[in-house]
């Protein structure tokens, strides 16, 4: 395990997007809450439960509720009120109660899993955090660091969401192909410590000072190797970080030729062939794999692709290459796109085509998620 990790707070606070959030005083909020409960009467609870959804609502910060005094719980406004009006709702002084009661373990305890820092007592705060198979995202993130004009890359949702899901703060992300940086922005905005690796050396230096115009608000660290995800010492680089292993490992490869990098002989997008292809990815899976912990996750990113007018099924390929190793399936997520940037203003050239020849036009990718036994 790595060194050093920090405890998270109570409620993580990117967990609750764009919402509003409120902090207050754990102790004085389970006390009203266990007054409310205590009443004999159901008018009586409906009336104490109802002046604790006024005053939180009001944010009179002259109330002891809200002197926190540094050691407060941060909840979601709009979930801690949608949970009193169900209080207020209930038509039976027995679920009156079990709704209070539940609210007072949500607010008193903390129940999470060995992978992520999602309160399961609290899961309602999590609706950022997708659940569902298919990922539809109208448009990328281009806020803060991030940058659309680097051909290939995947957008920021997806590191982000991997990390919500199968990381906690202040772990460990590996991602072999770094590319422009953005899983390594979202590390800095997460509280996830990053490192990257880049085969072309321009990208790499470039990568560097994006990265470094993110904020750094957790005081994280990030790390960008140069060299060939294959072969590259990426024992040396965790040890020269006092890290013993990672938590989890995200690989976005080229989706073989479908876009040349670069025509060199250890560059993925330059393989003459898929066999080959499939065989240097392989060879990333097997150089990362040593390093991440037993239990934790993989992610790859990939789509399929055309050749010679023949459906190639690439990401299925990937994920028969993971399997051969030490690997469960966890899951496999379809990730929607409208526009690429060579398809951006062809919509109806891409329309004839596909009328013309027979096929449908690409407009998903693959996320596959792998358990290291």
């Amino acid at each position: 395990m790595t060194k050093n990790r920090k405890r998270p707070s109570d409620v993580e606070a990117e967990a609750n997007g764009n919402h509003t959030t409120v902090n207050l005083n754990p102790a004085q909020l389970i006390a009203r809450l266990d007054q409310a409960a205590s009443a004999r009467r159901i008018t009586a609870l409906k009336q104490k439960a109802a002046a604790l959804h006024q005053t939180i609502n009001e944010d009179d910060r002259r109330d002891e509720l809200f002197n926190a005094n540094g050691d407060g719980v941060r909840l979601r406004r709009d979930v801690l009120a949608a949970e009193l009006e169900q209080v207020l709702q209930a038509r039976t002084m027995e679920r009156a109660r079990y709704y209070l009661k539940r609210l007072a373990r949500g607010v008193a305890d903390q129940q999470t899993s060995a992978i992520n820092d999602i309160n399961l007592r609290r899961w309602k705060e999590y609706d950022e955090v997708i659940t569902d198979s298919l990922w539809v995202e109208p448009r990328r993130d281009t806020t803060g660091a991030h940058t659309a004009d680097y051909w290939g890359n995947f957008i920021p949702q997806i590191p982000r969401q991997l990390m919500l899901r199968y990381t906690k703060r202040f772990d460990w992300v590996l991602d072999c192909f770094l590319g422009s940086g953005t899983t390594l922005i979202e590390c800095r905005r997460l509280g996830r410590n990053g490192v990257g690796v880049e085969l072309n050396a321009e990208v790499a230096r470039q990568t560097r000072r994006r990265v470094r115009r993110e904020s750094n608000p957790h005081h994280i660290h990030t790390e960008v190797v140069t060299g060939d995800a294959r072969r590259v010492g990426l024992r040396r680089a965790l040890d020269r970080l006092k890290v013993e292993q990672v938590q989890m490992v995200i690989l976005h490869p080229p989706y073989h030729d479908i876009i040349a990098f670069s025509d060199r002989d250890d560059d993925l997008s330059a393989a003459r062939s898929t066999e080959e292809f499939l065989r240097m990815f392989g060879e990333v899976v097997d150089n990362a794999t040593p390093l991440l912990e037993a239990g934790r996750y993989l992610a790859v990113v990939i789509g399929d692709k055309y050749e010679r007018g023949e459906w190639q099924p690439l990401g299925f390929r990937c994920m028969e290459e993971v399997l051969k190793r030490d690997y469960r399936l966890k899951s496999i997520v379809v990730k929607n796109f409208d526009e690429t940037r060579a398809k951006r203003d062809q919509k109806q050239l891409w329309r004839y085509r596909a009328l013309a020849g027979g096929f449908y036009v690409f407009k998903h990718e693959y996320v596959l998620l792998f358990q290291k036994r």
